[in-house]
């Protein structure tokens, strides 16, 4: 091929110059997940203060120029010269990948961010950055900015070296503000709303800490809201469970500390049928499990069954309860704060920590038995049994419906003739089903329809609603069956990816109230019973337009009201505006160009980025508790935002 490789062809990178040129490898996304990602690892610097007991109070503000600022009361940045590099720490913080004070434990115990990689990131990432460290009296100062260097925009360049400027003060801690590049980032707009979930969960998190959020950036007045939870986990499970009747009023709620593992648990029963598990690692979501949830539910099962032998629920020959029968209905969060955590799983959200599960399992058992030795929880005792006594009645029940699954007749074998215009198309990734609401839009969706990868189901019924039935009754549903049928991959602990044959699922439904409320009903079903499809990327909502806006051969649509303004002024004078009750009123032609075509449509994917938040959402909307879900439909509800189909 006649090209030289040599040394001079291996390319260098110095300083930040990696981060800049691969930001995915760093943040993940340079989407809207990525730049709040920057901003967490500021965040969680300050939080790691607070939660190793050096400060009590975060103050984060959105600027109007764009910008954000972070700042605690804990002990500040180091600010003396480096003994190696020979600047300042704060230089070393700002400038240098995995540089900080979190690879020993002398500094912190524990910690949630990624081990110095974070304020660097920050720093490389954004247009400008200011520092001020509050210590030994007085106010120490630094900036940084992006430049061009030769031709080529560098990251997270000195302006000028930290200096003390003399402004006296008896504050201690530091502030961070800087403005998100947007050469770097597709959306440079913070969500106030995203942040305030996160600040919220933190609070929540650690008890007593005071997180208050500020947003300058619209109106006259600033908008700000704070957080401070004296309960800490109890008032996480009382809030989870707000919408929902308990068994018993106050959470159990247990600590302990076993080889460095220091570890939080609160959790109560509810009347439901789903257990909600949420669990954490260095204030780090665990949404996939791990270690610690294995030691959490598998002491709690040994203490249970012991309970039931001794209170006399279960006789000599009868068989301990399963683990599922006492997960019937609960609602509980873990916290563990642990030293060298190793995560594992597609998201690096699962723990693996062999030892967390010995460590947690053994304080579960040891601190439960303390809690059920007091007379006085007998009642707490007989209620958890009594719920895990029915649980255990319908195992079987539920476990049969499972086995329908894998039977001859099962949901996979259910009959689909006359329901499921199925595409011809082989290749599961390239496959899209789209659920269509009735049999009139469902005919126009076929005719539109690419029949290599596009298939159709329409639903001749509202399926049922997951939230307030045992799965054993959702499956006894035909239009639930329809859909477990289509979709191959089994539901709950029988859930295989591999065996998905469509990774597109297409919730396409008319933008009125029953369109609306098929769409939460299915969200619902796939949030409790098939999890996977969600987190996997696999589920979309279609947005059919609402109107036409046409003049003669010149068409537009718009998909809601902001839209319908620029069509009236692209159209121009003299048009005329049809409004689509229902996705039947369109033709084929018109259901594939706006709605169906890969090119020209809109999907709006459906992600959970807040497990407890989707949580409580869910419960609110599909639960039986009537007067929040009014109060929240009235404050919230727009089904033609893209936002509210998200659960984040």
């Amino acid at each position: 091929m006649g090209t030289s490789y040599d040394a001079k062809d291996i390319k260098v990178l110095e300083g930040l110059d990696a981060v800049r040129l691969r930001p995915g490898m760093y943040i993940g996304t340079t989407g809207i997940k990525g730049l709040h990602h920057i901003l967490w690892e500021i965040v969680d610097n300050s939080m790691d203060e607070v939660t190793n007991g050096y400060g009590t109070k975060i103050d984060i503000i959105l600027y109007k120029d764009g910008s954000v600022s972070v700042e605690d009361d804990g002990r500040g940045i180091p600010v003396d010269i480096h003994p190696q590099l020979g600047v300042s720490a704060v230089e070393v913080v700002f400038t240098q990948l995995h540089a900080g004070g979190k690879f020993d434990n002398e500094n912190y115990a524990h910690s949630g961010g990624l081990h110095g990689v974070g304020a660097s990131v920050t720093n490389a990432l954004s247009e400008w950055l200011l520092v001020e460290v509050y210590k030994n009296g007085t106010t120490y100062k630094m900036e940084f900015e992006s430049k061009e260097v030769n031709g080529k925009v560098k990251g997270g360049v000195p302006k000028f070296s930290l200096f003390d400027t003399g402004v006296k003060t008896k504050k201690h801690g530091t502030f961070i503000r800087f403005k998100p590049d947007a050469r770097i980032f597709e959306s440079v707009v913070f969500s106030f709303d995203t942040i305030k979930r996160r600040i919220k969960e933190l609070a929540f998190l650690n008890k007593g800490a005071h997180i208050t959020l500020t947003d300058e950036r619209e109106g006259d007045e600033p908008v700000k809201t704070e957080f401070c939870y004296s309960g800490g986990l109890i008032d996480f499970v009382l809030d989870l469970n707000d919408t929902k009747i308990p068994c018993f009023k106050n959470p159990i709620y247990i600590v302990g500390s076993e080889n460095n593992i220091d570890m939080e648990l609160a959790f109560q029963y509810t009347d439901g049928y789903t257990d909600n598990v949420f669990s954490y690692v260095n204030n780090i979501p665990t949404t996939e499990g791990g270690t610690h949830e294995t030691g959490f539910k598998s002491g709690l099962t040994r203490v249970m069954n012991d309970v039931a032998r001794k209170m006399g629920v279960l006789k000599d020959k009868d068989e301990n309860l399963k683990g599922d029968d006492f997960l019937e209905g609960i609602t509980a969060v873990l916290s563990v704060k642990m030293q060298n955590v190793q995560f594992e799983g597609q998201t690096k959200t699962k723990l693996g920590n062999p030892d967390a599960r010995v460590a947690i399992e053994h304080m579960v058992v040891g601190e439960l038995n303390k809690f059920f030795d007091i007379s006085s929880n007998k009642t707490i005792a007989d209620a958890i049994l009594k719920k895990a006594l029915v649980a255990a009645k319908v195992r079987e029940e539920a476990r049969k419906a499972k086995e329908i699954t894998r039977q001859k007749n099962s949901i996979e074998n259910f009959n689909l003739v006359g329901k499921l215009s199925n595409c011809t198309g082989r290749r599961a990734e390239d496959n899209e089903l789209y659920i269509v609401e009735g049999d009139s839009a469902g005919g126009t969706c076929k005719q539109a329809r690419n029949r290599h990868y596009q298939a159709i189901l329409p639903l001749r019924g509202k399926p049922l609603n997951a939230e307030k039935k045992r799965i054993d009754q959702v499956l006894d549903n035909v239009e639930i069956r329809t859909i477990i049928s289509a979709l191959g991959c089994g539901i709950g602990d029988d859930y295989t990816e591999e065996d998905l044959n469509f990774h597109k699922v297409i919730i396409l439904s008319d933008a009125d109230q029953d369109g609306g409320h098929i769409r939460a009903i299915l969200l619902t079903f796939f949030f409790r019973y098939m999890k996977e499809l969600i987190t996997g990327g696999h589920v979309f909502i279609g947005m059919p337009p609402l109107y036409k806006v046409y003049k003669k051969d010149i068409v537009e649509y718009a998909y809601n009201d902001d839209e319908l303004d620029k069509a009236k002024a692209k159209v121009g004078r003299g048009f005329d505006i049809q409004r689509y009750k229902g996705l039947g009123e369109m033709n084929s032609e018109q259901l594939w160009e706006t709605t169906m075509d890969p090119k020209r449509r809109t999907l709006i994917q459906v992600s959970i980025e807040d497990a407890a938040e989707a949580e409580k959402l869910v419960s609110t909307l599909m639960g039986d508790a009537v007067e929040k879900r009014k109060a929240f439909i009235v404050e919230n509800a727009n089904f033609n935002r893209e936002d509210n189909f998200k659960i984040n």
